[in-house]
């Protein structure tokens, strides 16, 4: 953790994520707070023992804030003695994006470039129903995880995902112009759109988990819900919606894999092919990230339960093309 010394007793305070409080009652009766503070360089237990439920109730998972008290040893382990408590203001200046896993791209930029494509659709009709359901979810989007775990389940997977993919979608059209471009382009802006309906996720960006509905309906059928919500009320051509909300309940491939059917056409299958590819170059890539080079990963069982080996030859980084 990375605490600031204030004074020559020792006294540290800094920023942190707050990722689990739970109020305890000590020996005597008196309730304390029991809680695991985070950045980005590791996680430390912490306990505020001077709790008062008037004072301090605001404090939940999930919440930014500045902390100051003492760094001691309990059981060989380094614990945090809080003494004082706040939640970060915006004059603090922090971002969540520091404390959190998160895509390698602001929000708000990785939402201009997928706009940008969008804008430049030649079909109004595609043109206006992106655009309109994108904008609609704008302010989840931002933000929102790609999956609860697995691949991109970071702040802002979601975005850098769909952007991915659209890259990749770019370049397989160039090789092969017989693609109709940007039906397959739209259906890769849209195919995991309902995933901002499928996990209750804080601002933190995190998901916690499933909602009811993720549960019950899931992003495909959802996505194609919505899909078709939006065509009726623009006037979109029914054969258009059609082959869009068959690329959304079609892109997973298989039923296995919550396909409602498999992909049958060009663009559905591409889509299909490039999601699942674009999944699983982020799920290795994370598998070997912590791995030393030389050394192998842990079995994966989202991908056959397989280990991988860091051959060390890779450079790492950002794709600055990419936007």
């Amino acid at each position: 953790m990375e605490f600031r010394i204030i004074d020559n007793k020792g006294t540290a305070e800094g920023y942190c994520l707050v990722k689990s409080v739970e109020k305890k009652i000590n020996v005597k009766g008196v309730p304390y707070l029991d809680m695991t503070l985070t950045d980005r360089t590791g996680e430390i237990g912490a306990k505020l023992w001077d709790y008062h439920e008037d004072i301090h109730g605001w404090i939940s998972p999930n919440m930014l804030v500045k902390v100051r008290g003492v760094i001691t040893e309990f059981n060989g382990a380094d614990q945090f003695r809080t003494e004082r408590i706040r939640p970060v203001s915006d004059a603090d200046g922090v971002r969540i994006e520091d404390f959190v896993p998160s895509a390698p791209y602001d929000g708000d930029e990785m939402f201009r470039a997928i706009g940008k494509v969008v804008d430049e659709f030649e079909n109004a009709q595609l043109r206006t129903l992106v655009r309109t359901i994108l904008d609609e979810r704008k302010a989840k989007i931002l933000y929102w995880p790609a999956a609860f775990k697995l691949h991109h389940a970071i702040r802002g997977g979601l975005l850098y995902h769909t952007l991915s993919i659209l890259r990749l979608a770019q370049q397989v059209c160039a090789v092969y112009p017989f693609i109709d471009r940007e039906l397959l382009l739209a259906g890769v802006i849209l195919h995991d759109v309902a995933k901002t309906e499928e996990f209750d996720v804080a601002q933190t960006g995190i998901a916690s988990g499933y909602t009811a509905q993720g549960t019950l309906i899931g992003h495909l059928v959802r996505g194609a819900m919505i899909v078709e919500k939006a065509g009726e009320a623009l006037g979109t051509d029914p054969q258009l919606l059609m082959l869009l909300e068959h690329m959304l309940l079609s892109h997973h491939g298989e039923p296995e894999f919550g396909a409602a059917v498999r992909p049958m056409f060009l663009e559905a299958e591409v889509l299909s092919q490039l999601d699942l590819m674009d999944a699983r170059i982020n799920e290795l890539q994370s598998a070997v990230s912590g791995v030393e080079a030389g050394e192998f990963s842990a079995r994966q069982w989202a991908l056959e339960n397989r280990k991988f080996f860091n051959h060390g030859r890779t450079a790492g980084g950002t794709d600055a093309h990419l936007i």
